[in-house]
């Protein structure tokens, strides 16, 4: 099946690497103009679209500024990907958990959403347009140690069918996209491997067992945006308000995962 987003415009926040990057991509492979916005616009990122910010969209002002930029350049948004996120670590337990690292957790994760949604909505409308928010396995998941994140991740798709609920009428579809382990720089940084006292090669193979993958492999970023670019198309219109988990079978032995 082949998809046409050819006159569509879109912004993707957090599109430097990993899944926001592999997101630019499809979309413009589809024919969409793409705004990327990043605090670190990679070459990646420049080679993937000519549209792109670098921003901090932890900040207040971040994503009104970029979706500010997309609009004046664009004149309208057809698609809003909200994916900037992560940026947590595992925590000994629950107490160990502190007053800033909740706070700087729901910064990064739905402050993000709400602001860069809030500042899309009235093109959205108009338009008839669609968002897609990355969010987590880790947000149906108990884990003590990320209590943080998964409870972020948990409000970014109750917020997503929030917002199907207010504006599926007015032609606005709203969907997240819940991911189990993807091949991010968070399972390829070979500091991990390290402290694991493997190689880089050795650990990531050993991830699938780990987390229980029924399919023996890791999430590639490339699968997170073909799901994006399916929703961005309009091809399915009737799915709205969702939280779509694509977790390769995830049957995992332990309840503690470590997050997207």
């Amino acid at each position: 099946m082949q998809i046409d987003l050819s006159g569509k415009k879109a912004v993707v926040t957090g599109a430097g690497a990993g899944i926001g990057l592999a997101v630019v991509r499809a979309l413009a492979a589809a024919g969409a103009d793409v705004y990327g916005g990043a605090r670190t616009v990679s070459p990646e990122l420049k080679e993937a679209t000519p549209h792109t910010l670098t921003v901090d969209l932890v900040t207040e002002e971040g994503p009104q500024l970029l979706v500010e930029r997309a609009l004046t350049e664009f004149g309208g948004i057809d698609i809003l990907v909200n994916n900037v996120g992560g940026g947590v670590m595992l925590a000994p337990g629950f107490r160990d958990i502190t007053d800033d690292v909740w706070r700087q957790t729901f910064e990064l994760n739905v402050m993000t959403t709400i602001r860069a949604t809030r500042a899309a909505l009235p093109s959205l409308v108009e338009r008839k347009g669609t968002i897609v928010n990355i969010g987590s396995m880790n947000g149906t998941m108990a884990d003590p140690r990320l209590a943080h994140y998964s409870a972020a991740k948990a409000a970014v798709a109750n917020i997503g069918k929030a917002l199907s609920a207010e504006f599926a009428a007015q032609g606005v579809r709203v969907n997240t996209i819940s991911p189990g382990p993807v091949k991010t720089r968070l399972w390829t940084n070979p500091h991990i491997a390290e402290k694991a006292g493997m190689t880089p090669d050795e650990f990531l193979a050993m991830v699938p067992k780990m987390a229980g993958l029924a399919t023996g492999e890791m999430i590639e970023p490339e699968e997170i945006a073909a799901l994006v670019v399916l929703f961005a198309s309009g091809r399915i219109r009737s799915v709205t308000g969702v939280d779509l988990p694509i977790d390769a079978g995830m049957a995992p032995p332990s309840r503690y995962q470590r997050p997207n």
